[in-house]
């Protein structure tokens, strides 16, 4: 019994928290993706990668939560849970897991790794405003996002097709499909090897996130200090980023700082899980935790940028 459905009630306002997630993942995503590919002051490197992103969490609110959302109802239903939930993807020929479980670990490090290039694309525009229309292209953008996608989908699927000591499981903690052990019953060193590697590359891109963005950040306070002391406005250098470059860098980290909250528990958790601590009731909060990130970004793109905000008002 966790801390979520140890009762009728909690159980209700589990699946009640569930639907909302996916209603609001679906409207908030659907918008950026309307502001973004309808608007042509966005159809910009930035704006390719936002849509990305929008459609990694769309990913999430179409497949992931759906299926939590069916197999709950039907345990409070029929007061026993679907049979697959009782084996791992291992033991039947089919499981909706191995479809699922890849979808929400790829999309995951398609955020991350968008992340990370909204962070580059932003700190280019501050650091260096003079050659970043040269250095970031819609092009090289466009390439970046089909490698973000295909390079995230390819770890994600690792696990199960390089490991036989890993399969995947509908989790009666979490309430989720995650991977987990297959028919071995003693952690194998390879599986721990492999099993790290999520939090090992996520965290590695999350760091040079943040470092990149102080950075970024750090140059925009030096240049609001000289911009005060400026009297004339002809007076300022060219090679300074504009205002609109400044919002956006202060957007992306505001977006950082909201993915790498959400994500940390995670990564405690799997580095835990893998030591052999089982953590039930902190694995439920900590993926769901990760899950409401996926209607956070347009919450962020509505408050930070204005443009954005009025264009989405319009819909």
């Amino acid at each position: 019994c966790t801390v979520c459905c140890c009762t009728l009630a909690n159980k209700i306002l589990m699946v009640l928290f569930m639907v909302l997630l996916i209603f609001a993942t679906l409207f908030g995503n659907l918008v950026t993706l309307a502001v973004v590919l309808g608007t042509k002051h966005f159809h910009t490197p930035q704006g390719y990668l936002k849509a990305s992103l929008a459609v990694a969490d769309l990913a999430v609110g179409i497949f992931v939560v759906p299926l939590s959302v069916y197999a709950e109802v039907y345990l409070m239903v029929t007061d026993s849970a679907p049979e697959w939930t009782s084996y791992n993807s291992q033991s039947v020929s089919f499981h909706p897991c191995n479809i699922i479980g890849p979808i929400f670990a790829g999309c995951t490090l398609v955020s991350i790794t968008t992340i990370f290039f909204l962070t580059i694309e932003r700190s280019i525009a501050v650091l260096r405003p003079l050659h970043k229309d040269s250095v970031i292209t819609r092009k090289r953008t466009t390439i970046l996002i089909v490698l973000s996608w295909v390079g995230s989908f390819f770890l994600a699927v690792c696990p199960i097709v390089f490991s036989s000591e890993i399969a995947l499981e509908y989790n009666s903690c979490s309430r989720m499909c995650n991977y987990a052990l297959g028919t071995i019953g003693k952690f194998p060193s390879q599986a721990w090897n492999i099993l790290l590697l999520f939090p090992t590359f996520d965290f590695t891109l999350l760091g040079g996130t943040v470092v990149i963005n102080i950075i970024s950040l750090s140059s925009i306070r030096q240049h609001s200090r000289r911009r005060k002391h400026l009297a004339e406005s002809e007076s300022q250098s060219t090679t300074k980023p504009t205002f609109s470059d400044i919002k956006a860098a202060k957007t992306i980290g505001t977006l950082t700082v909201a993915f790498t909250v959400s994500f940390t528990p995670i990564a405690v958790f799997v580095v835990g899980n893998v030591l052999g601590n089982k953590w039930c009731n902190f694995s439920f909060f900590a993926f769901w935790i990760l899950a409401t990130n996926s209607c956070w970004n347009v919450i962020i793109y509505s408050v930070r940028d204005q443009k954005f905000r009025l264009r989405a008002q319009k819909l």
